[in-house]
């Protein structure tokens, strides 16, 4: 009797325990009601009508008569008519710093992004930025955002251009792949760089025609000098505010989870510092570079799923090769059309060793180390491949690793098979199709650039995903990828592999509880859901009912983060 007597008690408490809360037990700081509420919860009713939040936490979700019983004289209440209600977005691979480090640069983008048309306007943009800001002969001028593909000469502008801008100023302009640099001549000087330079290991130091003489286009590895450079003008108190006017940035977008994806340990101590004196907005996770690390320093990395001030240490990223748009991505079979004076068999080459990849993954798997590996080429995903088989080769069961895939682009089919297999998880470069479609038909041909970045075909065989816009080289803008991943329209307006479009939902999905899920943080964010953080931002329409040509057209109008408003499109800020 006693025993029946102390199994209904628990029976009771059980119903107790999971439907009282479902009343609001707590006074709500916020209630959200409406009739576009996208919870992303697999296991939330149908029809939400109604979202409870206090403190920095979700406590209700549900009808509004039940979630209105938590309203108190402070609650505020929004009414969110025709307006959407979604989880909080996050951003699945981005570099912040290096968002954060562009606000300060010269803009040289081309449209939507920027202005620039042709290497002219690239000429007039920096020479104007000289003159008005008069910057002092010697200074260095950093620009960032050049497309080749796009301006009209369809080249890289080279040093006799830059050096129509300024003989006397050290100029650099970041490729807008980020893995690529035009300089011109007083910058070469200046980090002695000369025909006597040989390519660095990972590098290209691209040579005026028949002759040794560095012609100012700089790839890969070899870019690094420059940057290094760059790190000179960057004060830690400047870096301290750019970072917090990059959080603002990204929160205009209705991201509450940022990625500095790829970062040295000095950049992480300016994060944390800044994190212990102010405590951030949003949550950050950084990712140390990993390429120049001894196995030995990989496996005393102090990573950690807890965040201090909004920041923490996720894990280590490891670079494999270059870019599709730069030319750079490492190929299994060649390039259609390569850079100027590629050979026919030109297929790039990866900037890290196989041998080098396969220690340093082996290490990071062994201790529990979360890894981010760049690899856009078919030839740079097989190397991603195979070190973690190698990794994993004599384990009685795969454990949880979740290694991810950074771009994905050229990924095939054989090889996505590969990827369920040994538990990896590709993040795709979605918002490639628009911004570089029209290329990578010329790059790749037809069928290889149809199936970039298989959205759709990873998602049907089940495999977890995210996609992302990689931050700087496109915005942070979530609405535009989103746009991108659903429509995939080149800027032709060509449907680039019109069977790789994903859903509207499937899309949100890949940007909330995806994202969530790659970072280990499904349990805690991702969805409205009861219990869990409440980040969450506001659309002025619902992505899921409108028609998808319109979904880049939808306005942030504010974001939440651990339940407190950081952004309103009727301010600009909080």
């Amino acid at each position: 009797m006693r025993t029946i007597l102390t199994a209904s008690l628990i029976a009771s408490l059980f119903v107790f325990i999971t439907i009282v809360p479902s009343a609001v037990a707590e006074d709500a700081d916020i209630i959200f009601i409406g009739d576009n509420i996208i919870t992303v919860d697999p296991e939330a009713p149908r029809k939400v009508e109604a979202v409870a939040v206090a403190g920095n936490e979700i406590i209700a979700v549900g009808s509004k008569r039940k979630v209105m019983r938590g309203k108190a004289n402070r609650t505020r209440i929004v009414e969110l008519g025709d307006h959407a209600l979604l989880p909080g977005f996050i951003d699945a691979h981005g570099h912040m710093s290096g968002v954060a480090t562009f606000l300060s640069l010269v803009n040289l983008s081309s449209p939507p992004v920027g202005v620039v048309e042709d290497i002219d306007d690239i000429v007039s943009i920096l020479s104007k930025r000289i003159e008005t800001e008069k910057i002092t002969p010697g200074e260095w001028v950093y620009g960032y955002g050049y497309d080749d593909s796009l301006i009209a000469e369809n080249r890289h502008p080279n040093r006799d251009d830059l050096d129509r801008a300024s003989t006397e100023h050290p100029i650099v302009l970041m490729h807008v792949s980020g893995h690529l640099a035009a300089v011109n001549s007083a910058a070469l000087n200046q980090v002695g760089i000369s025909n006597l330079s040989p390519d660095p290991p990972g590098g290209v130091i691209r040579r005026r025609d028949d002759s040794p003489e560095p012609n100012g286009v700089m790839e890969e590895t070899a870019v690094y000098p420059f940057r290094a450079a760059m790190q000179t003008m960057l004060t830690p108190a400047l870096v301290k505010r750019l970072l917090r006017e990059a959080v603002l940035l990204h929160a205009s977008y209705g991201i509450t989870t940022i990625q500095e994806g790829g970062t040295q340990a000095m950049q992480a101590g300016l994060y944390r510092q800044a994190a212990e004196e102010d405590p951030f907005d949003v949550d950050i996770v950084a990712y140390l570079f990993g390429n120049a690390l001894s196995t030995d320093e990989l496996a005393a990395i102090e990573h950690s799923d807890e965040y201090r001030g909004g920041f923490r240490i996720g894990g280590v990223k490891m670079m494999l090769d270059g870019s599709p748009q730069g030319r750079t991505a490492y190929l299994s079979k060649p390039y259609d059309e390569g850079p100027p004076g590629a050979r026919p068999d030109y297929v790039a080459y990866p900037v890290l060793s196989a041998e080098k990849y396969n220690s340093a993954i082996a290490t990071l798997i062994e201790h529990g180390v979360p890894v981010l590996a760049h690899a856009n080429g078919d030839g740079a995903i097989d190397m991603m491949i195979a070190g973690v088989e190698a990794a994993l080769d004599g384990v009685d069961k795969i454990p949880d690793h979740r290694s991810v895939i950074i771009h994905a682009q050229l990924m095939r089919e054989d090889q996505l098979h590969k990827v369920k297999q040994f538990g990896l998880l590709p993040s795709c470069y979605a918002a490639h199709p628009f911004f570089w479609g029209d290329w990578h038909r010329k790059s790749f041909g037809e069928a290889r650039a149809a199936f970039i970045s298989p959205s759709a075909r990873t998602a049907e065989l089940g495999i977890p995903f995210t996609i992302h816009n990689d931050s700087p080289v496109v915005p942070p803008d979530i609405m535009r990828l989103l746009w991108i991943a659903v429509n995939r329209e080149t800027r032709s307006g060509f449907v680039l592999g019109e069977d790789q479009r994903l859903t509207p939902m499937q899309a949100i999905h890949a940007v909330t509880l995806g994202a969530a899920y790659q970072y280990f943080e499904e349990d805690i964010k991702g969805s409205i859901t009861r219990g869990k953080q409440a980040d969450l931002v506001v659309l002025d329409r619902n992505p899921l009912t409108v028609d998808p040509s319109e979904i880049k057209d939808i306005k942030v109008l504010e974001t939440f983060a651990r339940g407190r408003s950081i952004y309103s499109r009727n301010t600009g800020e909080q």
